[in-house]
């Protein structure tokens, strides 16, 4: 179905971040997963097969990939399109259209597939992938899940024989993906050729029929399903993999009990007489890492740009330290790093990102403060570098440097491993851990509970705007933690 003969690709002028002597077959009707760390080569298979190699990706390539015996390079781009469909990490990315089922029936169009005919496949693909309640709604009103969805459903209705997903899931949260795994079993029941490129592999273990890693562009080695549930922590720390079952994870030991405590009082915010936020009052340990955690829609993102006086219809009361902070002085008081950081980030290289953060752009005190920041987080290759050349990973991180090198009492950090393999993952966690040394206190609006598990100390859960349960990460903590993300 398809093969891959002693592949080597390079992007352009780079000499890595390619492929090197990949060779591989994947059967009709398989299942594949592409695992390693960010970089490893997984994007460059799954574009090596769907044609954006060498349509739209410029490089240097050697060796064969075949589809059905048949040279990608040498086939068209409508042929490649009956034969391939693509998911990529953001659905944004690939919707030409405002609206679901224009957007359902878009690659049909472009197929000349005739009307009547596109009508009935939307109709069959709503039913099968579930996507009833998503027709006729503006793609600008959903959830990151429900886009998903919608992208999964127009590759749907192409019918091709091979899908090639691409990090798929990394900005959904956990009920998204359980939604996103029932559409990979309808596609594998079909009969479906399946080539998955993913960082989070637990809900793809029972799907999945073989996993391969790949490290610095070549395949290093396979595993079935049992093997990689084998494999010690350890080993897969080794590997830059994650966790394949997460909820097992033994959670770190919570740092003693705050003394001190912040207090939110008759925080609520209501637009459009709809009511989206509403806390009466919550208690919460000071200079200690909070997860705020919840179902996309559950209030989470308005809770903190609340907590940060961006929320221009919400109001309530932050104590801290037995001081009150009105709106105007909340915006001093807290930083916040938001899921998206492509909107917070504005100089011309990033030493400067920190340095804007400081305030103070001309003593080398700063500059040598920030160069440290950036090596923690292992960007000190990147200081010259424009902040829009990096990639996702390396903005987060970016942005992250940002919140410390601010120094504000509270941080705020919006699905900050969104994305990221372990490694990166484990940086992200070290610089929590740091910033809470420093006395911070940060609270971490996540999905990730290998994250959560890592180094936070109290967990809140938010559902309707409400706050439904608030815990320590003490043994009943991670019980109830665990029971939510199961």
């Amino acid at each position: 179905m398809i093969e891959f003969h002693d592949v080597t690709f390079t992007y352009g002028e780079e000499s890595s971040q390619g492929l090197e002597g990949v060779s591989l077959h994947v059967r009709q009707g398989e299942t594949v997963v592409l695992c390693g760390e960010s970089g490893c080569g997984k994007s460059t298979v799954t574009r090596l097969i769907n044609g954006l190699i060498p349509h739209f990706y410029e490089g240097s390539l050697e060796g064969e990939v075949l589809l059905d015996g048949r040279r990608v390079r040498d086939m068209r781009l409508y042929e490649l399109s009956e034969r391939v469909g693509s998911v990529f990490q953001n659905p944004r990315t690939q919707f030409y259209n405002v609206e679901s089922t224009a957007e359902l029936a878009f690659g049909c169009e472009n197929l000349g597939i005739p009307p009547e005919e596109i009508r009935r496949r939307i109709a069959q693909t709503a039913e099968r992938l579930a996507l009833e309640n998503l027709l006729d709604r503006s793609l600008f009103t959903m959830s990151g899940g429900e886009k998903q969805r919608i992208a999964c459903g127009s590759v749907d209705t192409t019918q091709p024989d091979v899908m090639v997903l691409d990090e798929p899931s990394s900005d959904l949260d956990l009920f998204a993906i359980r939604d996103l795994a029932r559409v990979v079993q309808r596609w594998r029941d079909d009969g479906k050729t399946l080539v998955i490129a993913e960082h989070r592999i637990f809900y793809l273990l029972d799907l999945a029929d073989r996993f391969i890693y790949i490290r610095d562009g070549r395949i290093e080695q396979e595993f079935t399903p049992a093997e990689l549930r084998e494999l010690t922590s350890e080993a897969l720390a080794e590997l830059g993999l994650r966790a394949p079952e997460p909820w097992k994870l033994k959670p770190s030991e919570p740092q003693g009990e705050s003394t001190e405590n912040v207090r939110i009082r008759e925080f609520e915010c209501v637009t459009a007489g709809r009511r989206r936020l509403s806390i009466p009052e919550l208690t919460l340990p000071r200079g200690e890492i909070i997860a705020v955690l919840g179902r996309n829609g559950a209030g989470k993102t308005t809770f903190a740009r609340n907590l940060c006086a961006l929320e221009k219809h919400g109001r309530g009361v932050f104590e801290i330290g037995g001081v009150s902070y009105n709106a105007r002085k909340r915006r001093e008081l807290v930083y916040m790093v938001m899921q998206d950081v492509n909107h917070q980030l504005f100089t011309e290289d990033v030493i400067s990102e920190l340095l804007l953060s400081m305030g103070d752009s001309e003593s080398e005190d700063s500059r040598e403060q920030a160069k440290e920041i950036l090596q923690s987080l292992d960007l000190d290759g990147k200081v010259d570098r424009h902040p829009m050349s990096l990639s996702g990973g390396e903005k987060q991180r970016l942005a992250i440097g940002s919140a410390i090198a601010a120094d504000r009492e509270v941080l705020i950090l919006d699905e900050p491993t969104s994305g990221l393999d372990y490694r990166r993952m484990t940086e992200v966690a070290d610089a929590l851990r740091a910033m809470r040394a420093n006395g911070k206190t940060v609270f971490v609006i996540t999905h990730d509970i290998e994250l959560v598990l890592r180094c936070c100390d109290h967990a809140i859960y938010l559902e309707a705007g409400e706050v439904t349960h608030s815990s320590r990460m003490d043994e009943d903590g991670v019980e109830h933690l665990r029971e939510f993300f199961q």
